[in-house]
């Protein structure tokens, strides 16, 4: 507790989002919702003072995973809330800090610690967001705007400014959703880029460069009236997929064994302990795609820079080396059609690009899956000592840690496995099929969905039935 002593006065000084006096109820939270959900993408259209928006590198895999949008005030996105999250989670774990965060107090200060690192970070993602030329501030090399000032240095520090404030207020908005809204804001904002994103691609009337609708239901109408039945049928593959896709990822989700347990001290009375096939989640999908994200842009820094150690790139993409092999393959949306995107990942060199990019979202999902579990206390032992403390044991066995623990290994490693296998798979099967929203986003949100629908039961029974809050409570 001595780090934490050192920085609770800062802690402390940080502003705080309210808590309300009385619950909100359910229409009051989805006003809330609402609201922070219009603001996020209010800021998803502002661009900074000082930018070149005639020069924003698109990553839209970046952008959904941040629930950001390159160039404007969210370019940072909830990044730094997440990664602060994650850090902070792996270090009480591996218990590199020592907290418990079962006593109000220390969670109070954890919470204070994350915010902390969270607002941290949105300086230090920012900075390198402007100085590594991710976004182009005016001026600068590359740039033909004048900077502001007639100095590079302090429009790129201007430019950084404005997008660690737009990091900073997700961060608030965030909370505020968490205190009167319903579910978390980073879970909103990672939805509604998604939700953005397959719209847009389903739907959107804005011509193309070839004077067609960019949106894959006009522009199969387009096709129809040309009388080109084949390229219309081929431009709705990937609306099929994505529904396929989202049908798979709530099936699974509802997967799962049930261990019985009974009270050691209560005859009689007993509960169920769930341990569904998603046992950890999207969590491996969403590091393995961070860490593939990251090896890219390394690797168009070093490219950048004249020394291309992870492979060449063209148009930000790259096209040979490591980088290129672990690269999701580009969307058939910007390939011309589905039809184009057939012929390309048919060459013997996509060929194995498809299967080394699999190979590596599957094993970089077992390895943090495993690793998640170990280190947030999900694995066999940590949960055998939870069920200790809470007085439950498995009927017919002794009530003893040690014999929990080995039921427990019969199923949490092997689900674990299965579960990272299987997130990375779909992951990649979405991703090689041109689904929209790709296919982290889609098993993303389709988790978000399922616990927002849950949440809003929840909030629903209890303003039907108020005395069951104190019963829950």
């Amino acid at each position: 507790m001595g780090f934490l002593d050192i920085l609770r006065p800062i802690t402390s000084l940080l502003p705080e989002v309210k808590r309300p006096e009385r619950e909100p109820g359910l229409k009051e939270k989805l006003l809330w919702t609402f609201g922070v959900l219009l603001l996020f993408y209010v800021m998803g259209q502002i661009y900074p003072i000082g930018l070149d928006a005639s020069r924003l590198m698109q990553f839209e895999r970046l952008d959904i995973l941040l629930g950001s949008r390159t160039g404007t005030l969210i370019t940072a996105g909830i990044g730094p809330i997440v990664l602060a999250s994650i850090f902070l989670q792996l270090a009480v774990g591996a218990k590199l800090i020592s907290l418990d965060l079962s006593k109000p107090e220390n969670k109070k200060a954890f919470q204070g610690l994350q915010k902390l690192l969270s607002i941290f970070l949105a300086f230090f993602e920012s900075t390198i967001f402007v100085f590594s030329g991710y976004v182009t501030a005016a001026g600068s090399f590359g740039s033909t705007q004048p900077a502001l000032l007639a100095s590079v240095f302090i429009t790129q520090l201007i430019v950084m400014l404005q997008l660690a404030l737009g990091s900073i207020i997700l961060l608030y908005l965030d909370e505020v959703v968490q205190k009167y809204g319903i579910g978390s804001g980073i879970s909103l904002f990672i939805a509604a880029g998604v939700a953005q994103s397959i719209f847009l691609g389903a739907f959107s009337f804005v011509p193309s460069a070839t004077g067609m609708p960019s949106g894959l239901l006009p522009g199969a109408i387009w096709y129809i009236a040309s009388g080109d039945i084949a390229k219309a049928f081929w431009s709705l593959a990937p609306i099929l997929f994505t529904i396929l896709v989202f049908l798979v990822v709530v099936y699974v989700e509802g997967m799962k064994i049930e261990l019985p347990l009974a009270y050691g001290k209560a005859r009689g009375l007993g509960a169920r302990y769930p341990i569904k096939f998603m046992y950890v989640s999207n969590i491996p999908v969403i590091l393995a795609s961070a860490v593939l994200l990251n090896v890219q842009l390394a690797g168009m820094i070093m490219a950048n820079s004249g020394s291309p150690l992870l492979g060449e790139y063209q148009q930000n993409r790259p096209i040979n080396g490591l980088a290129y092999y672990i690269t999701a393959l580009p969307s058939p949306l910007l390939m011309g059609g589905y039809d184009i995107y057939l012929g390309y990942i048919t060459q013997p060199q996509e060929i194995l690009h498809i299967f080394s990019y699999g190979i590596a979202m599957v094993l970089l999902c077992v390895v943090f899956g495993w690793f998640w579990i170990e280190s947030t206390g999900m694995g066999a032992s940590d949960v055998a000592r939870q069920l200790e403390r809470a007085g439950l044991q498995i009927p017919g066995f002794r009530q003893d840690p040690r014999v929990t623990e080995k039921i427990l290994e019969r199923y949490i490693p092997i689900i674990t496995i299965l579960g990272s296998i299987f997130v990375g798979i779909l992951a990649w099967f979405a991703d090689i099929t041109g689904a929209l929203g790709t296919g982290t986003g889609i098993l993303l949100t389709v988790g978000i969905i399922y616990r927002f629908y849950e949440d809003l039961a929840k909030q629903q029974l209890f303003d039907m039935y108020p005395v069951l809050k104190q019963v829950v409570r």
